[in-house]
């Protein structure tokens, strides 16, 4: 079955940086358009970035480009977001998800930006 688990989440204080990795099982990765979604506390989920099965094409939130960037290891079955220039408005639960004929989601990792 597809499982999706997220690591590398923690606190960092404002202006530092993160690399979440996902690792996906279950299906073939290489083919799927990966993307990490974000949901604050008393706020929507969001769309943070995709990237495309074969890594060529990525797309942002208007919002964290030039911050954010997304990639994927296919050979790891693992897609990344490094999270630079971190501010206190990223904190949030950071979650991968892949459409593999329905919808999949990871449990997500913790992003807490603090000093």
């Amino acid at each position: 079955q597809v499982q999706l688990v997220e690591s590398g989440g923690g606190l960092v204080q404002p202006g530092g940086s993160l690399r979440l990795s996902c690792a996906a099982s279950g299906f073939t990765f290489s083919i799927y358009t990966m993307s990490w979604y974000r949901q604050a506390p008393g706020k929507e989920r969001e769309l943070v970035a995709s990237i495309s099965g074969a890594g060529g094409f990525t797309t942002y939130a208007d919002s964290l480009k030039g911050r954010f960037t997304i990639s994927r290891d296919n050979a790891k079955n693992t897609v990344y977001l490094q999270m630079n220039s971190l501010k206190p408005e990223d904190t949030a639960v950071y979650c991968c998800y892949v459409r593999v004929s329905k919808p999949y989601w990871g449990q997500g990792t913790q992003v807490t930006v603090s000093s």
